[in-house]
This record gives structure tokens, sequence and C-alpha cells, in this order.
């Protein structure tokens, strides 16, 4: 699972069909809200620090 801003959705992609070989789901975080996980506050890649906009799951 990736949370990762717009610049970083493909590399997440890739990521993940590399480490699991099946196509991941992805949620915008910015029109969804989970009851009981809150999103990280900027993205997961690396020194970014921009806003976690999705989430590659």
């Amino acid at each position: 699972m990736y949370c990762v801003c717009k610049e970083h959705v493909e590399l997440a992609i890739d990521k993940f069909v590399d480490e699991f070989e099946d196509a991941p789901d992805i949620v915008d975080l910015v029109k969804t809200k989970f009851a009981e996980w809150e999103a990280p506050a900027t993205c997961e890649m690396g020194q970014c620090d921009h806003i976690a906009e999705y989430l590659v799951v």
C-alpha cells in the first residue's frame, strides 16, 4: 500500500505490480475518507513533501 502525490502515482503502481504481480486499485484520498484509518499528510515516496492524494492498494 502506498500513499502518494500525483507525481508519484506511476512509480507507486510500478512498485505494486513488481511486488504483488497484480494491478492495484487506486483510491482518490481527496474524495474518500476512512472511518478507522487516516492517510499520511505527505507523499511516502522518498523526500517528497507534496500532499498524499492517492492510495495505491
